[in-house]
């Protein structure tokens, strides 16, 4: 048994930060980690680039619940304070369209530094210990390892994640930790995450990309609107589009229930409904068939699985209905092994909002993930990660 002044529960991008900033206030620091290795999610990140952070680190990009507390952890230690941090880390970055990357492109880059100043600052990491038990007492807590480990601490930062990608360290468990200490955990479900929809042209047509507008669609009502990367697969539909409009879908499906979902694509969104009208009328009055009047607006792929659909049977009404409003029915999401992140965690409600400290239970600390805190692609989760995980190291120490 080893006692010490903080122990920080999850070895990911908070739980990193976590310790750094708890060290650099004078407290004696241990990490205790699930894995066998350490930061395993920061090196998928980003398709292997990690996109650490954003220009623009409105709370607007999180979810509502979360905003509050997002505003708040971010007016002391947002965009500024994340730079700062890289930049004494000696990581060199640059900004594409907003983004934030590391100016070498490789994740591991962003881990080597992390993993630089913990040995540099002498914190221990215990690795396999996977934590599942916090046992209060009257000045401090045990955490209980599946194995029977045991460490003493006065202050826990619980920094474990969600439940997205769990081979790389998420698996929930901290969630359970939670709970355990009274805590509300609201129900966690997939998000960026692809469609399962059953539909003739995701067969015809997977593997196909097109530059799209897809429209999330719940109780008939529009949920959420995104312009980008449409996907055909043979489960459904994928791509930077459907994965930006897919955390209201999730919800609705896997924590309200709700089966009235579909999504409405746009497969031509550069032209105009009448536009297109007018152009395809005209080529099938010079004795097209609909499939050859599709061509150079559509792939040929596509307009040979539209055009065959049509058989002119409906006319251009419906060829245009198919191409600017095709509405696909969703009937589930892919899973946690598919999903980038996870919405639902512990109920910020119950934490206070300047220091992430539990208002439950003295001397707990939250971070990154494992709250109701999820934001949109494009460095905004690993920027919350980074601030909030430097927020609650630092909390308590004066």
């Amino acid at each position: 048994m080893r006692e010490f002044q903080t122990a920080v529960i999850g070895a990911g991008a908070a739980g990193l930060v976590a310790a750094l900033s708890s060290k650099t206030m004078g407290s004696d620091t241990v990490i205790c980690e699930r894995l066998t290795k350490i930061g395993k999610k920061i090196l998928a990140s980003g398709n292997g680039r990690c996109n650490i952070s954003n220009d623009d680190l409105s709370e607007s990009h999180y979810n509502p619940e979360s905003r509050s507390m997002v505003k708040s952890i971010f007016s002391k230690s947002g965009k500024e304070a994340i730079s700062n941090l890289f930049n004494e880390l000696g990581l060199e970055t640059y900004s594409e369209e907003g983004r934030i990357f590391p100016r070498t492109n490789q994740s591991s880059s962003v881990l080597k530094v992390l993993e630089i100043k913990l040995k540099n600052l002498s914190i221990p990491v215990e690795l396999d210990f996977e934590a599942v038990k916090i046992e209060p007492s009257d000045k401090s807590f045990a955490v209980i390892s599946k194995s029977g480990k045991k460490i003493i601490a006065r202050k826990i930062v619980i920094t474990g994640g969600g439940m997205s990608y769990p081979a790389l360290g998420s698996n929930g468990s901290a969630y359970r930790l939670a709970s355990a200490l009274g805590h509300t955990i609201i129900k966690p479900v997939p998000a960026a995450v692809a469609m399962v929809v059953k539909d003739r042209l995701c067969h015809i047509l997977q593997g196909q990309r097109i530059c799209a507008k897809v429209t999330a669609v719940i109780s008939g009502k529009v949920a959420s609107e995104s312009d980008g990367d449409l996907l055909f697969t043979k489960y459904g539909l994928s791509g930077t589009s459907i994965l930006d409009i897919s955390r209201e879908i999730s919800i609705a499906i896997n924590r309200d229930g709700n089966r009235d979902v579909s999504i409405r694509v746009d497969m031509a969104p550069f032209i105009s409904e009448e536009a297109l009208t007018k152009k395809l009328e005209a080529r099938i009055k010079n004795g097209c068939s609909t499939e050859d009047a599709l061509a150079g607006i559509l792939p040929l792929k596509m307009a040979a699985a539209i055009g065959a659909s049509d058989n002119n049977a409906s006319g251009v009404r419906g060829v245009i209905s198919e191409v600017k409003s095709k509405s696909f029915a969703v009937s589930g999401t892919m899973g946690w092994n598919e999903a980038e992140f996870t919405a639902g965690g512990v109920d910020c409600r119950e934490i206070d909002h300047l220091t992430l400290e539990s208002k439950l239970k003295k001397g707990v600390y939250f971070a990154g993930e494992v709250l109701d805190v999820d934001g949109d692609r494009g460095g905004y989760n690993l920027a919350w990660a980074w601030a909030s995980g430097f927020t609650a190291g630092k909390a308590g120490h004066g």
